[in-house]
């Protein structure tokens, strides 16, 4: 299985998805991650979701942001998508039918959270990126539950 979290600068959210999702999954899973912009792209994840993580012994400090790519519709099985504007915008990116049917909200995974989504914690404090990690460790945990099932 070939997992891939999206967010948009893809140094928050979604490297704490990625991170938190290869705790979760067998080390034969691949969990990866991607923004749908490249403005950060070679950098580390943000500091405080670094720190976050490792309050929580996961460690994010070593991936580099990088945007999702035409490529990483045929690798990946699942797409997840932290918030509807990312969803839209990485499926104006698929090219048919087949890729568009991996990519989904992150949250749906949750049941009672349609259409939820992941709020961006880069403009707030420490306080928003705990939230944050702790809603994507729900998420990583039903998403883990409905794969491994």
């Amino acid at each position: 299985m070939k997992i891939l979290m999206v967010c948009l600068g893809n140094i928050c959210r979604s490297p704490l998805a990625e991170g938190i999702m290869k705790t979760k999954v067998p080390e034969n899973f691949l969990v990866d991650s991607a923004g749908t912009i490249s403005m950060h792209e070679g950098k580390h994840p943000d500091k405080r979701a670094v720190k976050t993580a490792a309050n929580h012994s996961v460690d994010i400090s070593k991936q580099k942001s990088r945007p999702i790519t035409k490529a990483d519709f045929e690798v990946f099985d699942k797409i997840y998508c932290m918030d509807i504007n990312i969803y839209e915008d990485v499926i104006s990116k698929s090219a048919n039918e087949d890729q568009r049917r991996k990519v989904s909200l992150f949250l749906e995974a949750l049941g009672d959270h349609k259409n939820a989504e992941v709020p961006d914690p880069y403009w707030g404090d420490m306080t928003d990126f705990e939230e944050v990690f702790q809603l994507i460790d729900r998420g990583c945990e039903a998403i883990k539950k409905h794969i491994l099932d």
